[in-house]
C-alpha cells in the first residue's frame, strides 16, 4: 500500500513540476504583464488530478480531445473541433459526394432536425421530409446529440443499412425506417426555364465548384435561348441554403457584376482582414434579376443576396434570412484532427453586418407551413451567437416593385409555391419597364 501512495506522489510531483514549468515559461516570455496563459496552471493542476486519481486508467487522447472540444464550446455554435474522421467527412461535404441518406440535417432546439432531402436519395424515396426529426439512429437516442456525432452514424458504406426512428409532427406515432446508405451526388445546380425566356436558377450548396457549375448552366441557357431573343430575366432560387465556401459565394456574385466591393471580413477590433471586389471581365449582361430567400438562407447564401441586393442588381422576395454572418477557418492539427474557428464577421458592400440580423426582403412573402411544422429557428436564437454589430444606416435604394400580388400566368414548375410566384411576378414586373 505504501508502494501504490509513493508511486501516487510521485506521478502527482512531476504532473506539478510540469504545470510549473509552463507557468514559467510563459511568464518569461511576457515578463512585463500577466500572462494570458496563466489560466492553464488550472487546467494541468487538473489534468494531474484526473492522471493520478480517477478510479479507471484514462486514455490522454481523448482526455485531450475532450479538453478541446470544450475550448471551441465556450466560443460560438460554429467554433468547432473535429477529431480526425469528423473533419474527413467536412472535407467530402465540400467535394459534395459521401455516402449516406440524402438528407442535409442541423440541430434545433436540441433535435437532429432534417432541412433537405436530396430528390432520388434514400430518405427520399423512403419518405423522409424536411422537418422530420430523428428519434433514434441505430438505437441510439438522438437527442441533444453531437451534429457530427450523428452524421458519422448515418452516413457508412454504400449498401450498408442504417435503421433511423423519425418523430413527424402530423403524426400521432412514431416513424421507423431502414435506409441502404449510397453514395450520394450533390448537384448543387438546379436549371430550369419558366417560358417567356424567363430562366429559374436554384443553386443548392456553394460547394467546391459550385460557381464554374453555374456558369456553364448560364451559358446553356443563353445558348438555348439564344435564337428566341436571349434571356430575358433570371429567378435565382437561394431558399434552404445554408452555405458553405465563402470563395464561391464570392465567385457566383462576380458572375453579375462588373465592379465594387463584393464583400469585407473583419476580425478582432474590427480590423479590415479581406476585401473582395468584382471584376468587370465575364459578367453577365445586366438580365432582371429576382432572388428568392427564407429563413433557411444562410452564410454564403447570404453573402449573395447581400451583395447583388445593396449593389441593385437584383430584387428579393420572400422572408428575413438565417443571419450567419460571421467566417470559419480550418486550422489543421498534427494528428489529422482540426479546429474550425470564427475568425471574423463579413459585411455586405454598404458596410452592413449580416450577423444575428440576416437579410430582409424587398418584398415579404411568407410561405405556407404544413400544420404541425416547428418554427424556423435563427442564428440570433442559437445558445452562444455572436452578438449583432451595429452598421451604418443601409445606403442601398428601394426598387420600386409593387407589394401587391398580380394575377399572372407563371410556369407549372412554380406551382403550390407562392414564394416563387411571386418572385416570377417581380421579375416580369422589371422585364416590362
Amino acid at each position: 500500500m505504501s508502494g501504490h501512495k509513493s508511486y501516487q506522489k510521485k506521478r502527482f510531483v512531476i504532473a506539478g513540476l510540469l504545470a510549473l514549468a509552463l507557468v514559467v515559461v510563459t511568464a518569461s516570455e511576457a515578463p512585463a504583464r500577466r500572462s494570458p496563459f496563466q489560466p492553464l496552471t488550472i487546467f494541468a493542476r487538473a489534468l494531474a488530478y484526473i492522471e493520478v486519481n480517477y478510479v479507471e486508467p484514462v486514455d490522454q487522447k481523448s482526455l485531450v480531445y475532450g479538453a478541446i472540444r470544450g475550448l471551441t464550446e465556450a466560443l460560438d455554435p460554429h467554433s468547432v473541433f473535429l477529431e480526425p474522421e469528423e473533419y474527413s467527412i467536412l472535407e467530402s461535404d465540400a467535394e459534395g459526394r459521401f455516402a449516406g441518406v440524402g438528407v442535409e440535417v442541423s440541430m434545433r432546439d436540441g433535435w437532429l432536425t432534417i432541412l433537405t432531402v436530396f430528390e432520388g436519395g434514400p430518405a427520399d424515396k423512403a419518405g423522409l421530409e424536411p422537418g422530420d426529426r430523428f428519434l433514434e439512429i441505430e438505437g441510439m437516442d438522438a437527442r441533444d446529440i453531437r451534429l457530427y456525432d450523428a452524421v458519422r452514424l448515418i452516413r457508412g458504406r454504400a449498401g450498408t443499412e442504417v435503421t433511423v426512428t423519425i418523430r413527424r409532427e402530423s403524426t400521432d406515432t412514431a416513424i421507423e425506417r431502414k435506409l441502404r446508405r449510397a453514395f450520394i451526388d450533390v448537384d448543387p445546380i438546379d436549371l430550369r426555364y419558366l417560358g417567356n425566356r424567363v430562366v429559374y436558377v436554384q443553386i443548392r450548396a456553394f460547394q467546391e465548384d459550385t460557381a464554374e457549375l453555374l456558369s456553364e448552366a448560364l451559358d446553356q441557357a443563353v445558348s438555348v435561348l439564344h435564337r428566341k431573343g436571349g434571356v430575358e430575366g433570371l429567378l435565382l432560387d437561394l431558399r434552404d441554403n445554408g452555405g458553405g465556401l465563402l470563395r464561391e459565394a464570392v465567385l457566383v456574385s462576380d458572375e453579375f457584376l462588373s465592379s465594387g466591393i463584393i464583400l469585407t471580413t473583419r476580425g478582432r477590433g474590427g480590423e479590415l482582414i479581406q476585401e473582395f471586389s468584382a471584376r468587370r471581365g465575364g459578367t453577365r449582361p445586366n438580365w432582371p434579376m429576382v432572388i428568392l430567400i427564407n429563413e433557411q438562407t444562410a452564410s454564403a447564401a447570404e453573402i449573395v443576396a447581400g451583395a447583388l441586393s445593396d449593389h441593385e442588381r437584383a430584387v428579393l422576395v420572400g422572408t428575413r434570412t438565417f443571419g450567419k454572418g460571421s467566417v470559419q477557418n480550418i486550422f489543421e492539427l498534427p494528428d489529422g484532427s482540426a479546429l474550425k474557428l470564427t475568425i471574423a464577421r463579413y459585411y455586405t458592400p454598404s458596410g452592413r453586418s449580416i450577423q444575428a440580423e440576416g437579410i430582409s426582403p424587398d418584398i415579404l412573402v411568407e410561405q405556407p407551413k404544413e400544420e404541425g411544422m416547428p418554427a424556423p429557428i435563427r442564428e440570433e436564437e442559437l445558445e452562444g451567437h455572436l452578438a449583432a454589430k451595429p452598421t451604418p444606416q443601409n445606403r442601398r435604394k428601394q426598387t420600386a416593385i409593387s407589394s401587391k400580388s398580380e394575377k399572372l400566368q407563371v410556369s407549372t414548375i412554380l406551382a403550390d409555391d407562392p414564394q416563387a410566384q411571386r418572385g416570377y411576378q417581380a421579375l416580369q414586373e422589371l422585364i416590362r419597364r
